[in-house]
């Protein structure tokens, strides 16, 4: 029996992990294709040939929830603290460095707002309360304006909530609906990202790098530079089952044939898929599917396979899915060493300042350093993002998406009112990525598929664009969750998975969340 990877993000590494340590299946019989020549998918980080640091971005992490998460990271030791798995090392280094944000949000005159209110009118009440009780069933495939007026949009909630789950208001209604349960204990302290816990690294470095060392000691093999451009399924009685795969290795093709034991994971869908990356003179180039063809196999295995989902939901409006990250890798610590005075936070304990006057939208993270393993240390590394890349600046006449890295910190230093000397010796690496909440857009149920089709034999989905009851995308866990789910089905593993922790059923904290609400 052998089981085959297709992409080697997060989805897959945790699937095959779950495969070896709870099917007992032996790591030589796995392999993860994956076109890139890193895997990790969207938890990335790189050193780049100029000496500078780059990130897509940085997931949330919380020890009240994930619980597949910390579920899988519990078996994996941890590369620098021997005794220690990844779990155990993340907690430890949270309780060193607990996150309590005192900027969470900034107006334009550089005044650190009030937050201890979440600036909600009566009405506003009342109508994230019948979204929140509304059934998914009626809220169908609505957009969160469909459901919210105008005003909402500019209470303090929505900046904080919007910029910390990265939503816009053309979003999905069920996704918002999902994340108010989900994350309703992260209501009464939203303003402080009390909940919010962060890796020791990047997560690269963190989590796919003990990860991946742990599978290839497991005799796991990685396949990297190779494409799957193509499966070749049968049906038999209205089940199909994956015959073979098509491979691109560099150009060439290759088949590979399944036997009737072997298993298929896919992760179908990217939210990084077509991201490409400027310099401090040049944007990022404008990429999409066609440049990546990173959705071609979903697209072409899911026509006339209803129950494969939809991708065209998800891949079909960039303008809506999109937006830009930054990072910048600084040589002097006079920036640091400003916004620590200015938010009153030591990196690493501050979470997300958001710039809520921003014609961008604009927010910055200064994270415990180093933030990568081997960082110099005279280097200090920061990330940021925009969800409005398409406006043209406050500070700088022209959208992000036509800006440099050069441009990006004069805008930052604009709405700091810092000089501009903070950066004499910085690079900033902007980073353009097409579809990286496409998950959020509008859909209906069917769209997605289940992480084990009911007509499927040998394939599983394992990514963010699948359907898990209850669960939020956009989220490590939503990839784990799915591996785990899909592994322990087409193995009958007699283990459950980890079920999801109700919250918002806990009487505490409805209390503390209608507390906050009329604050």
């Amino acid at each position: 029996m052998k089981a085959y990877f297709i992409g080697g993000g997060i989805g897959s590494l945790a699937g095959a992990a779950f495969l070896v340590r709870d099917a007992q299946l032996p790591g030589r019989d796995i392999v993860i294709y994956e076109a890139q020549p890193l895997v990790g998918g969207s938890l990335d980080g790189a050193l780049l040939a100029n000496g500078a640091y780059s990130l897509r971005g940085g997931r949330m992490l919380t020890t009240d929830h994930y619980e597949c998460t910390w579920d899988l990271l519990s078996s994996i030791p941890s590369l620098e603290r021997p005794g220690l798995s990844v779990r155990d090392e993340t907690i430890a280094f949270n309780a060193e460095n607990p996150a309590h944000s005192k900027a969470r949000l900034v107006d334009r005159n550089r005044f650190k707002v009030d937050v201890s209110h979440m600036g909600f009118s009566a009405r506003d009440r009342l109508e994230l309360l019948k979204l929140t009780e509304a059934s998914e069933e009626t809220l169908g495939n609505s957009r969160i304006t469909d459901w919210l007026s105008p005003k909402f949009f500019e209470s303090n909630f929505w900046y904080m909530w919007q910029t910390t789950f990265a939503f816009q208001p053309w979003h999905s209604a069920v996704e918002l609906k999902r994340y108010l349960h989900r994350f309703m204990s992260e209501f009464p302290r939203i303003e402080t990202l009390a909940g919010v816990k962060r890796t020791v690294y990047n997560q690269y470095d963190a989590i796919v790098q003990p990860l991946t060392d742990w599978l290839k000691r497991q005799g796991v093999q990685f396949v990297r530079g190779t494409r799957v451009t193509d499966m070749a399924l049968e049906s038999e009685e209205g089940r199909v089952r994956v015959r073979q795969l098509v491979l691109d290795r560099d150009g060439r093709t290759a088949n590979v044939r399944l036997e009737d034991g072997d298993l298929v994971f896919f992760q179908n869908g990217s939210m990084t898929d077509a991201s490409s990356l400027g310099s401090m003179t040049e944007p990022p180039p404008r990429l999409t599917k066609k440049d990546s063809q990173g959705w071609t196999l979903w697209e072409t295995i899911a026509q006339g396979r209803p129950e494969f989902g939809n991708p065209a939901a998800f891949n079909s409006s960039i303008p809506e899915s999109y937006w830009l990250s930054f990072t910048v890798t600084c040589r002097d610590p006079l920036f640091f060493d400003r916004m620590e005075a200015f938010s009153g936070n030591r990196a690493g304990t501050g979470g997300l300042v958001t710039f809520k006057d921003s014609n961008w939208l604009m927010s910055v993270v200064l994270y415990h350093q180093p933030h990568f393993a081997g960082q110099p240390k005279n280097v200090q590394v920061f990330w940021g993002y925009a969800l409005h890349p398409d406006r043209v600046g406050n500070f700088v006449a022209k959208p992000m998406s036509d800006c440099g890295g050069a441009d990006i910190l004069k805008e930052l230093c604009g709405h700091l009112n810092f000089d501009p000397a903070v950066f004499a010796d910085a690079i900033c690496v902007p980073c353009r990525m097409p579809y990286i909440t496409s998950m959020f857009m509008p859909r209906n149920l069917t769209d997605r598929p289940l992480p084990v089709p009911k007509n499927s034999v040998n394939l599983a989905f394992v990514s963010q664009f699948v359907e898990i009851p209850d669960d939020v995308v956009f989220t490590v866990e939503y990839s784990v969750r799915a591996a785990q789910m899909a592994v322990y089905q087409l193995m009958k593993i007699d283990r459950p998975v980890p079920p999801i922790t109700r919250h918002d059923k806990s009487l505490a904290v409805i209390f503390a969340t209608l507390e906050k609400a009329f604050a």
